[in-house]
C-alpha cells in the first residue's frame, strides 16, 4: 500500500492522496503557482453563440476551473468557473500521451488548466477539445453526490466553501448581497454623500440601547467594547462640518441570541444628513430600497415568503399608539404610567421593573402588532422612554420625531430627527444611567465626549439606520439571516 494512505483513512479520500502521490511521481506539482487562461465560460458561450452545431473554429483558449462531472473514463469533462460551465473533450486524438496518464488521475472537484480549440458538438454543446492538461489543484476530499448536494442545513453554513462549490443558489445569493451594497453606495455616492469610517473598538458603548461584547487592549490596560452602533461617531463628524451628509457602511456587533433574523454580528447603512428631519428621511428611505428592489430583482413588486410586496412609494405612516388600539381596543395615550404598564401585562408582556410608559407601549406593539406589518410600513410616534437620541415631539412630550420601517413584520429602518439639544442629552442619558442602576445592561452610558461635542453645535439633522441583512433576505426571498451572511455565527459543534 503506498505511503501516501494513512491508517484508518477515509478510503475515498485514501484513493485520492494516491492520485496526489501519482502525480509528483510524474514530476507534476498538484498544486503550482497560477495559471494564464485567456476565457471565462460564459464569455466563450457569448463569443460563439451562433456557432452552428458539428463546427469546429479552430481557435485556441485556456479556460479554467473546478472539475463538477467526469464521463466515459473523462473523455467528457464539465468544468465549472465563476461565470459558468464549458465542456472539455479530452481524447487521443487530440491529447498527446503524457496528458492521457494526467487524465487518469483527475477527480470531481479538482481545479484544472486546459488548453484547446473550441467546437460545438453535433449535439450542439460548445466544447474545447483539450491539447493540454494542468493540475491546479488537487482536491483530497469528495464532493457532496451530484444530485442530492450540500443538503445538511447547519453543515451548509458550517462549510460555506463547499455549499458555494455545489448549490448555486448560495452563490446567487451572497452575489446578490454584493449587489445590493455596490448599488446602494453608488445611489448615496451619486447624490453628493461622503462615505467615511468610524471606530470599531468603542471606550464607551452607545449610539444603540444593546449589549456589547467586550475587549481588552493589552498595550493601554483598557477595556474596550466592539461597536453597537457607529451613530456618535457619524454625528460628531456633522459637528466638524467634514460634510453635510455622511454616511458608513460597515460591521456592528451585539452579544445577544442568534435567531433567523439576528446575528452576534451585522452588516448596517448609517447615514446622517444636515438640515433634515425624520420626513425627509422617510422619502430617502423609500427612493432607495426603492431603487435597490428595481436593480437587483427587475421590479419594485417581490415575493417573499409567498406573499407578494409592493415596495412602490410612499408608504404608509401610521402612529405606535393607532396601531396598537387598532389591533386591541387600548388607547395608550390616554393612559397614565401605572394604567399603561397594567394593560400591557394583560396582553401578555414582561416588562422589567424600571419599564415605563413607553416601555408599556412598545411591548404591547411588539405583542400585537409588528407581525401584521407585510407591506411596507413606516411607524411613527415612538416613545421617549426608548429613543434617548431623537427630538421630543412638539406635540406630545412622551413621544419623539422617530419612525421605524416595517417590512415583512421587520424592523428594516430606523430613522430619527436628531436630537442636538447637549442640555437634553445629557437629561437623557442620566435617565438611561438610572435605568443601567435599576438593572438595565442595554441602557445606553453617558457619553461626556459626545455631549462636549453638541456643546460646540450639531446642526440639525436626519439619521437613518438600515440593516443589510435582513434587507438582503427580503430581497434574495431567503429564509434565514445565515442564508445572507458568508460565514455566519455558530453554535460550537
Amino acid at each position: 500500500m503506498s505511503d501516501a494512505v494513512r491508517d484508518g483513512e477515509d478510503p475515498l479520500r485514501a484513493a485520492r492522496r494516491q492520485k496526489l502521490e501519482a502525480l509528483r511521481e510524474l514530476g507534476i506539482d498538484p498544486y503550482p503557482v497560477g495559471f494564464a487562461r485567456t476565457d471565462e465560460a460564459a464569455a466563450l458561450e457569448q463569443r460563439y453563440a451562433g456557432l452552428p452545431a458539428g463546427e469546429e473554429t479552430g481557435d485556441t483558449v485556456r479556460v479554467a476551473g473546478r472539475i463538477r462531472a467526469l464521463r466515459n473514463s473523462g473523455m467528457f469533462i464539465d468544468l465549472h468557473d465563476a461565470s459558468g460551465k464549458i465542456q472539455v473533450f479530452s481524447h487521443k486524438d487530440h491529447l498527446p500521451h503524457d496528458e492521457i496518464a494526467k487524465l487518469r488521475l483527475l477527480d470531481i472537484g479538482d481545479v484544472i488548466g486546459v488548453e484547446g480549440q473550441v467546437r460545438r458538438t453535433p449535439r450542439g454543446e460548445l466544447t474545447v477539445n483539450a491539447t493540454a492538461l494542468t493540475m491546479l489543484s488537487k482536491a483530497l476530499r469528495p464532493l457532496p453526490e451530484k444530485y442530492h448536494g450540500l443538503s445538511d442545513i447547519e453543515l451548509r453554513y458550517r462549510q460555506r466553501y463547499v455549499d458555494l462549490i455545489v448549490n448555486p443558489e448560495s452563490r446567487d445569493t451572497l452575489r446578490r448581497r454584493s449587489r445590493i451594497v455596490a448599488e446602494m453606495r453608488a445611489w448615496l455616492l451619486a447624490r453628493g454623500y461622503l462615505e467615511v469610517e468610524t471606530p470599531m473598538l468603542h471606550a464607551i458603548q452607545g449610539g444603540a440601547s444593546a449589549k456589547p461584547f467586550v475587549t481588552h487592549h493589552n498595550a493601554l490596560d483598557l477595556d474596550l467594547y466592539l461597536r453597537v452602533a457607529p451613530e456618535l461617531h457619524l454625528k460628531r463628524l456633522l459637528v466638524g462640518g467634514l460634510a453635510d451628509g455622511v454616511f458608513e457602511i460597515n460591521r456592528c456587533f451585539r452579544n445577544e441570541g442568534l435567531s433567523p433574523r439576528h446575528n452576534p454580528e451585522f452588516t448596517s447603512l448609517e447615514i446622517y444628513i444636515a438640515y433634515v428631519g425624520y420626513i425627509e428621511m422617510m422619502r430617502l428611505t423609500e427612493g432607495l430600497l426603492g431603487h435597490l428592489a428595481q436593480a437587483v430583482t427587475g421590479g419594485t413588486t417581490i415575493s417573499y415568503g409567498g406573499t407578494t410586496i409592493d415596495l412602490a412609494a410612499p408608504w404608509p405612516r401610521r402612529s405606535m399608539a393607532e396601531l396598537v388600539e387598532q389591533a386591541t381596543g387600548i388607547d395608550f395615550l390616554a393612559l397614565d404610567a401605572a394604567g399603561a404598564r397594567k394593560a400591557a401585562s394583560a396582553l401578555g408582556a414582561t416588562l422589567g421593573a424600571g419599564a415605563g410608559w413607553g416601555h408599556s407601549l412598545e411591548s404591547a406593539f411588539a405583542l400585537r402588532v409588528e407581525d401584521s406589518l407585510l407591506q411596507p410600513t413606516h411607524v411613527t410616534g415612538f416613545p421617549r422612554d426608548i429613543s434617548p437620541l431623537a427630538k421630543a415631539d412638539p406635540a406630545d412630550p412622551r413621544l419623539v420625531e422617530r419612525f421605524e420601517t416595517y417590512i415583512y413584520g421587520w424592523e428594516i429602518a430606523n430613522a430619527f430627527s436628531e436630537l442636538n439639544d447637549p442640555i437634553d442629552q445629557r437629561d437623557r442619558f442620566e435617565a438611561q444611567m438610572q435605568a443601567r442602576a435599576a438593572g438595565d445592561d442595554e441602557a445606553q452610558p453617558l457619553d461626556e465626549d459626545y455631549v462636549t461635542a453638541l456643546e460646540y453645535g450639531l446642526p440639525p439633522c436626519g439619521g437613518l439606520g438600515i440593516g443589510i441583512d435582513r434587507l438582503t433576505m427580503l430581497l434574495t426571498d431567503s429564509p434565514s439571516i445565515r442564508d445572507v451572511i458568508a460565514f455566519p455565527t455558530m453554535r460550537p459543534r
